[in-house]
């Protein structure tokens, strides 16, 4: 008999059984569709969407495996005009018990990482409203730019002080204008 648990944020993992798979669909409140917004400062999120199952892998761990999908709005890295983008995602996570303990190690010691970047810690529950948000902020698009926009040459500086332009960051080009002058020193 296979349970699902259907428009819900979190997972009791007191509830469920190591031999047998689980679906799942995420529902994120309009609260917590807000926060996550806000912490991914984002204009607008709309339709969030976590859909996938939940394995046993071994005797302890499972094993999430999920589509995100979501419309995100970002403000545009020139103009701050809104950019809107869909995001289409695979997830996946392990949720591990035996977790290895990092915190006795001296400040300076070496540590290998582990084979499996997708190991996360196995709690009292699975939170998937923070699987979703972790996957979401790791796919958004790090430079939305509008169409059409592009930065030009932008001067700026107070009243009164010349302003700095990218010529003068160019140490070079004045080298090379001062080895011309000095091969031709009539011009």
């Amino acid at each position: 008999m296979t349970q699902d648990f259907n428009d819900t944020t979190t997972i009791p993992v007191s509830r469920l059984s190591a031999n047998q798979s689980y679906s799942f669909s995420l529902k994120l409140p309009d609260a917590a569709r807000a926060e996550i917004a806000a912490t991914l400062d984002l204009l607008a999120l709309k339709k969030p969407s976590l859909i996938g199952t939940l394995k046993p892998h071994g005797a302890d761990d499972w094993l999430l495996e999920a589509r995100l999908g979501a419309t995100v709005q970002q403000a545009c890295v020139v103009t701050l005009a809104p950019v809107t983008a869909r995001i289409e995602e695979r997830v996946e996570r392990l949720f591990v018990r035996a977790m290895p303990d990092f915190d006795d190690l001296e400040e300076d010691a070496e540590v290998e990482m582990p084979e499996d970047d997708r190991a996360e810690p196995l709690e009292n529950t699975i939170n998937l409203a923070a699987v979703f948000q972790e996957a979401l902020s790791l796919a958004l698009p790090p430079y939305p730019r509008a169409e059409g926009a592009s930065l030009s040459g932008a001067v700026f500086a107070e009243a009164g002080i010349s302003p700095l332009t990218d010529e003068d960051t160019k140490p070079f080009a004045g080298l090379a204008a001062l080895k011309a002058k000095l091969k031709d020193p009539e011009g």
